[in-house]
């Protein structure tokens, strides 16, 4: 019914032309801050463990990150899919803004790429140094890991399409985990709570209905995904209830498994000219 209501039109005579027309990539991102392997990689070379974080299945949990530091979100027991918020830890409005790293970098991100935060501030939240999933990239169905397209699983459109309520899709663990790390009531931390970075989940769009799908995670224990705080981070991750998210979410019906988050201090001359990057030079004046 979907498709029939798209093409049940008549296309006019220069059709194919119109679809023929040459693809343009919308961001022009030579100019983007170069991504220095060879900082990353030196500072990293020698890390001292300071914090590890287990977040339970179908929970989620807070840990902060100091700019300048590298934390790593591992499977540890089975695969598993985590859904990731990050903030500014002194300023809760500048968050993780998917949308424009998913049009600055790609559907599904990487080593080398960058989470950018929200409007007005537009700058590097995290980098991501290392990812042992690399070797994915995309397979016959579309399909990608880390995906910045997905929204979270959340108990609204639960309701919406199944008519009932659960209380533990990963919209609601961030927000209990967010109201409990900073002392805020429920709503006033679920206004906080944003669009994604679906960890080790593998999704893509079907070639023929262009629909979002979402295949079992080519995740294992020991696989992880490694990132650079460019700034002072609180980040949630809640352990999705769909386990690796090879049948379905929003229910208790998946095997799920823990994720573990480990926060490292690279050694104290490790960084020597590195700085926090500042916000967008925007005026703010919008041509007034």
């Amino acid at each position: 019914m979907r498709l029939a209501t798209r093409t049940n039109v008549t296309a006019p005579a220069d059709a194919a032309a119109r679809r023929a027309v040459r693809p343009v990539i919308c961001y022009e991102v030579d100019h983007l801050p170069r991504y220095d392997a060879a900082l990353y990689d030196a500072a990293r070379a020698n890390l001292t463990l300071i914090d590890t974080v287990i977040v339970p299945p179908r929970e989620a949990r807070t840990f902060r990150v100091p700019a300048g530091h590298f934390w790593r979100i591992a499977s540890i027991e089975g695969p598993q899919v985590g859904d990731l918020n990050l903030w500014n830890a002194h300023d809760l409005t500048e968050r993780f803004f998917s949308g424009k790293t998913r049009a600055l970098h790609a559907t599904h991100v990487t080593t080398g790429d960058r989470l950018w935060s929200t409007l007005p501030h537009l700058r590097p939240l995290a980098t991501i140094t290392h990812d042992t999933l690399g070797w994915y990239g995309f397979d016959a169905d579309g399909g990608g890991v880390h995906d910045v397209i997905g929204t979270r699983c959340d108990p609204y459109t639960n309701r919406l399409l199944k008519g009932t309520d659960y209380h533990h899709c990963c919209h609601s663990n961030l927000t209990r985990a967010l109201a409990a790390e900073c002392g805020l009531p429920l709503d006033a931390a679920e206004s906080h709570v944003h669009d994604v970075l679906n960890v080790f989940m593998c999704t893509g769009f079907t070639r023929d209905t262009h629909q979002y799908f979402m295949k079992a995670s080519p995740v294992r224990p020991g696989d992880f995904i490694e990132f650079f705080a460019e700034i002072d981070l609180i980040g949630a991750l809640s352990a999705c209830p769909g386990g690796d998210c090879g049948a379905q979410h929003s229910a208790d019906v998946a095997q799920c498994h823990p994720l573990s988050i480990e926060i490292f201090r690279p050694a104290e001359d490790a960084l020597a000219g590195w700085h926090s990057p500042p916000q967008n030079a925007y005026s703010r004046s919008h041509g007034t």
